[in-house]
């Protein structure tokens, strides 16, 4: 009998990577949905998924520490046969300037970098077969700007590191990533102003979450794709 097909969804509790979810979940997948601080939005979403008929695990764990990334494709694994690692989950400072101290670069290269490089070797040595590997990125990566400066670098960071896993990972995993765009409002920012960055996109509207769960389900229904980034930012970054 086969065994149940399992995704990892890290950050999967809200916003992109509860859309994520969902549409795995649609697609037959059981979830292991992780998240760290988003307790109560975990067991809604979570809710959600076991209505859609999949088995579910809710793992709490802070991906900062790299001690925990094991810990979750080890819990992850009680479900079936680890199929599908999503990396989404990521911090977004408000402030991110290239004077901050060491403590926030550390923040931010553990939870963007590092966590999805632990996790995804984790993954690797569980030797799924036709398993992916699909990490989220930022479109506007390749385009430098002052702003948010060790975000971008993690970012960038995770770019290569899809591009040079895939390699490491093949025949078996096919990890590639996509680049996103304006998805959602960044935090602190008002409607109004998502509103108003539809006028610099040339499709003249911005996304949504489920622009990227769509994209998800497309590449892991695909056998001949790897190392790629798909841009979902609406041309934006053209």
């Amino acid at each position: 009998m086969n065994q149940q097909k399992v995704a990892i969804v890290t950050g999967g509790a809200i916003r992109v990577g509860r859309a994520i979810a969902l549409e795995l979940a649609r697609q037959g997948y059981a979830i292991a949905l992780h998240y760290n601080h988003s307790a109560e939005s975990a067991e809604q979403t979570a809710s959600e998924l076991k209505a859609l008929g999949v088995p579910v695990t809710v793992i709490q764990a802070n991906l900062a520490n790299p001690d925990s990334c094991t810990g979750v494709v080890a819990q992850a694994a009680e479900l079936g046969e680890l199929s599908v690692l999503i990396n989404s989950a990521a911090i977004f400072p408000e402030n991110d300037t290239i004077n901050d101290d060491l403590s926030h670069w550390d923040q931010v290269m553990n939870l963007n970098l590092h966590a999805p490089l632990l996790l995804s070797q984790a993954f690797a040595a569980s030797k799924p077969q036709q398993a992916h590997i699909i990490n989220i990125l930022d479109a506007r990566i390749n385009h430098p700007a002052g702003d948010h400066i060790v975000y971008r670098l993690s970012k960038a960071g995770l770019w290569h590191l899809t591009e040079s896993l895939a390699r490491e990972f093949a025949p078996n995993i096919q990890v590639n990533g996509l680049a996103l765009g304006a998805i959602l409002p960044p935090p602190g920012a008002d409607s109004d102003h998502f509103a108003r960055m539809a006028e610099q996109i040339p499709l003249k509207r911005t996304g949504n979450p489920q622009a990227i769960a769509e994209a998800v389900a497309f590449i892991v229904n695909q056998s001949f794709i790897t190392g790629t980034v798909i841009p979902v930012d609406g041309g934006e970054f053209l």
